[in-house]
């Protein structure tokens, strides 16, 4: 019998816009401290909300978060809400000043951008302060994950507040039964697990009687024990309430593949 995964307890604190304190009294200095530096160049253009280019040439995408997607020429794409709202404070944040970048996983991504976190004068990480306004989600990869509870606390002030993204439905948290309608999007999913079982190579997490309808989560089992590391262990996890975000699939119901542990937020226990 696998015992209960330790709970993530976080303390949220309310943050004001513009300031560095996040959970457990860490600002942007400190932050800063605990990644691998990255030079510094002058923000000359923002794309999007996520993603800027530096007078040097470089591209970079903000790591760790998810801004609304503008279409950016793409035929058919259709305007995420808040897209422009992002944008515009991105640029507020760092257009015409010097960034320093700092790297806590992987360096480029395939489209040779620079996937760095990003902070600004002597107080201001720059993904901290697109959370904390509630422009952007986290969104981390497995080779990308560091800062992920800190990232966590700031959107968490945010979407209890209703700020940004979180006041508009189209960003609204999902459910087992609401995500249904939600194949090919990123989400966020709040639900019990019901049931939790390895089947031959995948560990499957079912929210509903019908596994061939229902909202499900998978784990490929050749890293579960990644997870069991990070000390969540997902065959524990029946009777818990938790939090869970990817892209939303679809294979018997909507499902999302979780490939790292900080996908997944455990709420409660039984």
């Amino acid at each position: 019998m696998p015992c209960l995964p330790r709970l993530r307890l976080v303390l949220f604190l309310a943050v004001a816009p513009g300031w560095t304190m996040v959970a457990g009294g860490t600002g942007a200095a400190d932050i800063e401290g605990r990644l691998e530096a990255g030079g510094s160049a002058a923000v000359i253009e923002v794309i999007d909300g996520d993603t800027l280019r530096l007078g040097d040439g470089r591209q970079v995408r903000l790591v760790g978060l998810q801004a609304p997607k503008l279409p950016l020429g793409r035929p058919g794409f259709v305007e995420w809400p808040l897209a422009e709202t992002a944008r515009q404070a991105l640029a507020e944040l760092t257009r015409g000043r010097t960034v320093r970048l700092a790297y806590g996983g992987a360096r480029m991504d395939r489209y040779r951008r620079a996937l760095a976190h990003l902070f600004v004068g002597a107080d201001t990480w720059v993904q901290g302060e697109m959370l904390s306004r509630g422009l952007a989600r986290v969104y981390t990869f497995p080779d990308n994950r560091a800062l992920a509870a800190e990232m966590y606390a700031r959107e968490e002030v945010a979407r209890r507040q209703g700020r940004g993204i979180w006041g508009h439905p189209f960003y609204r948290l999902r459910t087992a039964e609401t995500v249904k309608r939600d194949e090919g999007t990123f989400q966020i999913v709040e639900a019990g697990v019901l049931r939790a079982a390895r089947v031959r190579d995948r560990v499957f997490l079912n929210f509903a009687q019908d596994w061939r309808d229902d909202f499900t989560v998978t784990i490929d089992a050749d890293i579960l024990a990644s997870f069991v590391a990070a000390g969540l262990d997902p065959l524990a996890l029946e009777g818990t309430q938790i939090r869970v975000r990817g892209w939303i699939k679809t294979w018997n119901g909507p499902l999302i593949e979780a490939t790292h542990p900080e996908q997944i937020e455990v709420l409660s226990g039984r």
